[in-house]
């Protein structure tokens, strides 16, 4: 009943204009706030899928390294074990270390990673071909399979330089004592391509055979840097990992959520920033909002008069006026989300915002609706509106009048 209370007195020609003006500027208000909410949220969805996409092109669903230092011993045994482990869909042995890379005049500092065959099914950085091939050559023969910015860097186009490189690389310390001839190992190496995928990656790693940079590192058969795994279901990772763990006891076994913890952490904190700043568009929607609903009060002391004569209780009173307050909201809300949804669609059927400076793997502002933010929104106006309007409802079920004129 006290809906219908509601919205007649909505709808009903008021005696003073300014009340249905600023009713509407309330309305306004919060379809701006609930839009702008509805499409920061789902640009900083569609950044982060984004991102993680990016990222999970070059990280692993899980990685098995050393808890401290570099260097793991890995036992036949245990890789039999790993290759038992329900899920595992496959899994590459690989070593890291920094190298210096020099062509001529020009040289650069790199993470050089060596891989096996099995790497191109563990990651997707194969797929990310710039220039040239994804090549890693053999162990007598190999060849790097480098970032765009180590390319750019070296000045040279990878697959296509004539010219050898200059590699040096750090060999494993068997004392204190430090010889440059005996410490590192140089060699002559060709490229065989390049890879762009996101600058954390195109600026610092190289891809090279494992069983070479094993040689040049001075390593035993057993020794690597990680084992990095790939999963049938991604869904399932964290059971698969904690499986994983018992069979690398005293190792750091990480899913790829964990590899980059900071980053999505970092991420997470930006999206409810932004959240809490333009919710203040919604929070100044709620004084309209008190301004428009104590107007009504003053405007409706007659009917509220009858009401109270005719048997209607405090909580009735406040009712009708918390209704005007959530009708308010909800007509708002309702096309605040419409808005957006269709700004949404435009924007990724159309691509109508682009981004500036031409240096992104995409030049349009990515977009990705997801319903949670939806009913976050809508919870959000709800309890705008609620304190907005409790107030004003208060202070109608509170008065007193009497309709016998003096």
């Amino acid at each position: 009943m006290y809906t219908l209370f509601a919205w007649r007195y909505f709808k009903a020609k008021k005696s003073t204009n300014v009340i249905n003006i600023i009713s509407w500027i309330c309305i306004v208000a919060i379809v701006v706030g609930t839009a702008s909410l509805i499409l920061v949220l789902s640009v900083f969805n569609g950044f982060e899928g984004l991102v993680k996409s990016l990222y999970a092109s070059f990280y692993p669903d899980i990685r098995v390294g050393a808890p401290s230092g570099k260097i793991i011993t890995i036992s036949e045994e245990q890789l039999n074990q790993l290759r038992n482990v329900k899920g595992v869909a496959d899994f590459s042995l690989v070593i890291e270390e920094k190298a210096i890379i020099q062509n001529k005049a020009n040289q650069a500092i790199v993470h050089l990673k060596g891989v096996d065959d099995r790497y191109k099914t563990t990651t997707s950085v194969s797929e990310f071909v710039y220039s040239g091939k994804y090549n890693i050559g053999t162990a007598s023969r190999p060849k790097l399979f480098l970032g765009v910015g180590i390319e750019s860097a070296l000045g040279i186009r990878a697959g296509n330089n004539a010219n050898p490189l200059m590699i040096y690389v750090p060999r494993k310390s068997r004392t204190e004592h430090f010889d440059e001839f005996e410490s590192i190992s140089s060699d002559t190496i060709h490229t065989s391509g390049s890879f762009m995928i996101q600058q954390d990656f195109d600026n610092k790693y190289a891809m090279v055979n494992g069983a070479y940079l094993k040689k040049a590192m001075q390593l035993d058969e057993n020794e690597y840097s990680a084992v990095e795994i790939a999963v049938n279901d991604p869904a399932k990772v964290d059971a698969i990992a904690r499986e994983i763990a018992t069979v690398f006891e005293g190792y750091k076994v990480q899913t790829r959520y964990q590899q980059n913890e900071s980053l999505y952490a970092i991420m997470n904190l930006e999206r409810w920033l932004f959240y809490a700043v333009l919710s203040i568009i919604l929070i100044v929607a709620a004084f309209n909002m008190v301004g428009a609903l104590t107007m009504l009060v003053l405007e409706k002391q007659k009917d509220i008069s009858i009401l109270n004569a005719l048997g209607a209780d405090k909580n009735f009173i406040l009712k009708i006026f918390l209704g005007e307050g959530f009708l308010l909201a909800f007509i708002g809300g309702i096309i605040g989300m419409v808005i957006a949804l269709v700004l949404i669609i435009l924007q990724i059927n159309y691509h109508l915002v682009p981004l500036e400076g031409g240096s992104f793997l995409i030049d349009y502002f990515p977009v990705e609706p997801r319903i949670g933010d939806f009913f976050l929104v809508a919870l959000t106006v709800l309890v705008v509106s609620f304190l907005a309007s409790w107030f004003p409802a208060v202070k109608a079920s509170r008065q007193v009048i009497s309709l016998r004129s003096e």
